[in-house]
């Protein structure tokens, strides 16, 4: 992948959040320009590339408002591919699952990533550029027996998967690659915290996720496309 990525336009959403920090350090290493949209008024205090000058952060982006979705997206100069990080997390029994709480899951995943694929394909249509999406999905997205505990979560999750392979298979013709990512447990300092108790040599390494979403999103990708790529490490 040496260069391949070299001056290319990515965004980057969830860009500020601990895989998107490690996939935006990869695509600056591979000389990639990195579009990154923050829902706050400034950046977080331990997101460590606000400073880069292949950074580009635009403030107060509502992922969840198609205006200003639209906006964002328009304002990025040759877009070659778009990643898609942002999202949440919710655990429930289904019982005590209420319907808001049902819905804002569906939003904050598979709605923000719908309207950041769609803004991408619009962008690349435009420009004719057969380009790289590259969504994230989740272990229970693929095997739904893992979303016990957290239905709303995983039906979240399953509408981004579905979402990619059927995009894909539209797309094809068009040149544009769409994919997804489906890690388990990711080894973060959130999850760490919260599951002290755990091994955390089972987890998957965000350096290792990072370097799959990077080569999905790359020009060396050339004809992987309507994948879920499982990233399991050894959970």
């Amino acid at each position: 992948m040496t260069e391949t990525l070299q001056g290319r336009h990515i965004v980057v959403t969830g860009g500020t959040g601990a895989l998107g920090g490690a996939v935006v350090g990869k695509l600056l290493g591979e000389g990639a320009i990195c579009h990154v949209p923050n829902a706050h008024a400034t950046a977080p205090a331990h997101f460590p590339f606000a400073a880069h000058d292949r950074v580009m952060l635009a403030h107060n982006v509502d992922l969840s408002d198609p205006a200003k979705v639209e906006a964002f997206y328009s304002q990025v100069p040759g877009l070659w591919g778009s990643i898609h990080l942002a999202g949440g997390f919710a655990m429930a029994p289904v019982e005590k699952i209420e319907s808001a709480s049902f819905a804002e899951m569906m939003d904050t995943n598979a709605r923000t990533a719908f309207l950041c694929c769609r803004a991408a394909v619009r962008s690349m249509l435009a420009s004719d550029t057969a380009g790289r999406i590259v969504n994230i999905a989740a272990r229970a997205a693929l095997e739904p027996r893992k979303g016990a505990g957290a239905i709303a979560y995983a039906a979240s999750k399953a509408a981004v998967a579905a979402m990619t392979v059927a995009m894909a298979e539209e797309l094809k013709h068009k040149g544009i690659l769409v994919n997804a990512v489906a890690p388990s447990t990711l080894d973060t300092p959130a999850n760490r915290a919260d599951m002290p108790d755990a091994d955390f040599t089972k987890w998957v390494s965000l350096e290792a996720a990072a370097e799959a979403i990077a080569y999905l999103a790359s020009p060396a990708n050339q004809a992987m496309s309507g994948t879920l790529v499982p990233i399991y490490g050894r959970a």
